[in-house]
């Protein structure tokens, strides 16, 4: 099979395409023959080596047909999803002819919509329904933040925030995206800056009653601030940078709210985060209908990896990259 392989950590340059081996199909393991497959930030930490070693093929998420199955779980050519469950960091992963992904991170799709367009679904949709639904418990007419809305993450989070009947808050570094997260269901839009806390509470002088942060340390104490008592910040993504954080909780946390974080490539999958409590169907029966507006901002070839990797490191796609084999 054709591999898109990590030979030393470093830029996008590093990415290159060599003959692999199949994989030898296994209990516990379904072989998948990848049809596409979504980019996502955590991918430039795999290749730059900044999180440890991983695996040698990169890709965290994929959708294709099923190879094989020896656990008869799913059947030979039956159309599926893979995400995370230590594909691209303990396991090798999507970006591949072939995948093995573990049965437990891998969920069987009735649809005719185009793979790149499935493509951009997994991930993505996974990791904002259960921040958004299973962690803050997101209700009708509630009022959610969510930052750094126009990645692809923050897009899927404004398309299952304002279907659920909440009232959006979205913040965006561009503003020529506000139109768009306007047109996904957003009511407030916000450049992404410093204090928007205070921003917000002139209108909202109470405080709201979740934040999804996709920005990450630079901006969650700011989000803390926007919450009202009881309510809860919910920390998914690092666009402006990880790194330690500095908190002194009695000083900086306002009393009476909560702060969770959800790192979905690490526990997506797992027995206290299973598959099965995401409704994958209906989220792409909604993107085939129109009700998400799921459609990847940008699509690549197989061989056109670097320029897929350089186009995500600069945070200029303005949604999900995906790359089509």
């Amino acid at each position: 099979m054709r591999a898109i392989v990590i030979k030393q950590y470093g830029g996008p340059e590093v990415l290159q395409i060599e003959e692999r081996p199949d994989p030898t199909p296994q209990a516990g393991y379904v072989t998948i023959e990848v049809k596409a497959f979504g980019l996502n930030h955590a991918e430039i930490y795999f290749r730059k080596g900044a999180w440890g070693d991983v695996a040698e093929i990169n890709g965290i998420e994929c959708v294709g047909l099923v190879r094989a199955d020896p656990d008869r779980r799913f059947k030979p050519g039956q159309k599926v999803m893979a995400l995370v469950g230590g594909l691209g960091r303990s396991l090798n992963g999507s970006y591949a002819e072939l995948v093995q992904a573990p049965s437990t991170n891998v969920i069987a799709i009735e649809t005719e919509l185009p793979w790149e367009v499935l493509a951009a679904v997994p991930e993505s949709y996974a990791t904002a329904w259960t921040s958004l639904i299973g962690i803050l418990e997101l209700a009708k007419n509630q009022i959610v933040a969510i930052r750094g809305a126009t990645s692809a993450l923050g897009q899927a989070a404004v398309n299952i925030a304002a279907h659920a009947g909440a009232h959006v808050i979205a913040t965006t570094r561009n503003a020529s995206r506000m139109a768009m997260l306007e047109g996904l269901g957003a009511k407030e839009l916000y450049l992404e800056l410093p204090q928007l806390a205070k921003r917000v509470r002139e209108r909202h002088s109470d405080g709201i009653d979740a934040v999804l942060d996709i920005v990450g340390n630079t901006t969650i104490l700011d989000s803390l601030a926007l919450l009202r008592r009881g309510g809860q910040a919910c920390l998914v993504g690092f666009l402006g940078g990880g790194g330690p954080l500095t908190l002194e909780p009695v000083f900086q946390m306002p009393s009476g709210c909560h702060l969770s974080v959800f790192a979905s490539a690490l526990v997506t999958g797992t027995p206290a985060f299973p598959l099965s409590e995401i409704p994958f169907q209906t989220i792409v029966d909604h993107v085939a209908d129109g009700t998400y507006r799921a459609k990847p901002a940008k699509v690549f070839e197989f061989a056109d990896i670097r320029d897929a990797h350089r186009l995500m490191e600069s945070n200029g796609a303005g949604g999900k990259i995906v790359v089509r084999i």
